[in-house]
């Protein structure tokens, strides 16, 4: 039952935010949605690079320690992918369209709200580096995979390299290789800003719903369920694996049992890949993460 409390304590403050942020933009409409894309880039090219620099750049932040966590990351999306990709053909998907959403889970917008909550401080300098992991790997094989097969220029991953949010992953493993320091004061007006996005992220979350639809049902029911599966039995197989602490293998199954990435809708349109199919991928494994989201704190926290 104590458990039941801590996971119903640790989900609800997020559920309320997504909650909060889409019935304002129901409330608003079409001018709300238009002015969260500045909200937006402030927060992709601003406040998460300060939040993800921060966490990585911090003096408890141990990259030998979290080593094999950063590892389960890569295997976590890999393995997902992995999986996912025979399940696509069988189902006569598209795996340009399925496999990369598996490979690419909600780990910024939900899951380090949630790893905030479920492990405090320390959790989230772990969850940045799953959530870097995470990026590294959609960023380079998701990526190509939905490249493949395309003409034209495909995208260069050094231009993904120069990106804000890579930067900050960079410079702050870096500073964490080297055991650099950043003056107090400014870490913390750094971690100020880089916290703000946490929330700005999920209330975004709830307002971007309301861009995605249950047409192509079907494929996005099959992915809701897949996404997670795939992730929980990719960590079940790591946890006999890898040396993980107690807390490290909670954050493993938190981040194997999240739903796919919005963002993963966003890239879908840009290269006009089933963007429609994508979308109701992510909506539907958002919705069902109100059931798996608990199962992967349960099993963490078991």
């Amino acid at each position: 039952m104590q458990t039941l409390e801590r996971i119903l304590s640790i989900i609800f403050p997020v559920l309320a935010i997504i909650a909060i942020g889409y019935g304002y933009a129901r409330l608003r409409g079409d001018k709300v949605r238009a002015d969260m894309g500045a909200v937006n880039r402030v927060s992709m090219d601003v406040l998460c690079p300060l939040m993800v620099f921060s966490a990585l750049a911090a003096k408890d932040f141990d990259i030998v320690h979290n080593a094999s966590l950063i590892a389960a990351g890569v295997l976590i999306s890999l393995g997902s992918g992995l999986l996912a990709w025979p399940l696509a053909k069988l189902l006569g998907y598209d795996p340009r369209s399925f496999v990369p959403p598996m490979m690419y889970n909600n780990c910024g917008n939900m899951g380090l709200p949630l790893a905030a909550l479920a492990f405090g401080p320390a959790g989230l300098s772990a969850a940045v580096a799953l959530f870097m992991a995470s990026n590294l790997v959609y960023f380079s094989v998701g990526i190509r995979i939905i490249e493949s097969g395309r003409g034209g220029e495909h995208a260069s991953l050094l231009s993904f390299m120069k990106s804000p949010m890579m930067l900050s992953m960079l410079i702050g493993m870096a500073f964490a290789i080297l055991h650099l320091h950043v003056p107090e004061p400014l870490m913390m007006g750094m971690k100020m800003l880089g916290e703000a996005c946490i929330p700005l992220m999920l209330f975004s979350l709830g307002v971007r719903m309301l861009d995605v639809n249950f047409r192509s049902w079907h494929i996005g029911a099959i992915g809701a369920v897949a996404c997670p599966l795939t992730g929980i039995a990719c960590a079940a197989l790591l946890s006999h694996v890898l040396p993980l602490t107690e807390m490290q293998r909670g954050q493993m199954y938190l981040f194997a049992a999240l739903p796919p990435a919005v963002f993963c809708f966003m890239i879908a349109e840009r290269y006009r890949q089933e963007p429609d199919k994508v979308a109701s991928i992510v909506l539907l494994g958002n919705l069902a993460s109100l059931a798996f989201v608990p199962l992967g704190l349960w099993l963490g926290l078991a």
